[in-house]
């Protein structure tokens, strides 16, 4: 049987087709995959017919006899309303797989996963990162928590998205995600401070970018976000409105383990300010607003 072939017979269901959620259903529909897609705006997913996607009008509807369902939702109390309040859970028949990619506190993760569990359906926790870029691209990284064998079962679906690893059990992933949104929002800070010191101090913050590149400062951030920077393209990308969300998450984890996150703690501050003064619809990268208005050097156009 080929690849083609094997992924026609595995439905899947995608409920969520936001930023993320739509270019990822794009990329199993062009895996072969039969893909029903559902979002609650509508003109969203009624985007994807074009590409080759079914519609439904529920969330159960989308979720009935599939083999798989993912979730690309906003926060855990979307995607609990989703699975247990919206009917799609009493829909799911047995030994079929939930996949939550959306980015959510652990102890919700292993709560659905207990609960999903009791009507024999497996769940996987597995957030991702890569942003939209990598949505398109299928190069996501894949963090997945859950049983190894559920997740080796789900190895071509994976591929078709990214690079999967498997990182423990239910609640492993979403942990994961929000150390790598620590990382995320901490480098993003780091970047935007640099660029105040470099401009305060007369140099040149596109020239600064590139000079740096190759070296122990070279990242990611600093490719797109710190391009972002230079070019004052604050279109999101990431909300600030949702790495906020994740760093509150954060708090809430090191407060439930009795841990002490100093820097963690000082950009979520700093995330907070922006969100509250505003900002919570403009990219993450756009910190540097935030910073700039702190030390006097915002710019008219900005205002």
């Amino acid at each position: 049987m080929t690849a083609d072939k094997a992924n026609a017979s595995r439905r899947i269901a995608f409920l969520g087709t936001g930023l993320m959620g739509a270019p990822m259903a794009r990329r199993l529909l062009k895996a072969g995959f039969p893909v029903t897609v559902w979002n609650r705006d509508a003109s969203k997913a009624e985007a994807l017919a074009t590409a080759g996607a079914s519609l439904a009008a529920t969330a159960a509807d989308a979720a009935r006899d599939a083999d798989i369902v993912f979730t690309m939702l906003s926060d855990g109390n979307a995607v609990g309303q989703v699975l247990f309040e919206a009917g799609v859970a009493e829909v799911l028949k047995v030994g079929a797989i939930v996949v939550d990619s959306s980015s959510i506190a652990a102890p919700i993760a292993r709560d659905h996963a207990a609960r999903l569990a009791e009507l024999d359906v497996a769940h996987v926790d597995a957030p991702v990162s890569g942003g939209v870029v990598g949505a398109e691209a299928g190069t996501l990284a894949i963090m997945a928590g859950g049983e190894a064998e559920v997740i080796a079962d789900l190895t071509d679906v994976f591929a078709a998205l990214g690079r999967v690893t498997h990182v423990g059990p239910a609640g492993a992933g979403q942990i994961c995600k929000l150390a790598n949104q620590q990382i995320v929002a901490i480098t993003i800070g780091a970047v935007a401070e640099a660029m105040i010191l470099v401009e305060a101090g007369g140099a040149d913050r596109g020239r600064f970018r590139d000079a740096i590149r190759g070296g122990f400062a070279e990242s990611r951030i600093l490719d797109l976000h710190g391009a972002r920077m230079v070019n004052r393209t604050f279109v999101p990308g990431g909300p600030s409105r949702l790495q906020l969300k994740d760093l509150d998450a954060v708090a809430a984890m090191a407060d439930l383990l009795g841990l002490e996150l100093p820097l963690t703690a000082m950009v979520r501050s700093e995330f907070r300010d922006f969100v509250t003064d505003g900002g919570g619809e403009k990219d993450h990268s756009a910190l540097l607003l935030h910073l700039e208005k702190l030390n006097g050097s915002e710019r008219k156009e900005d205002q």
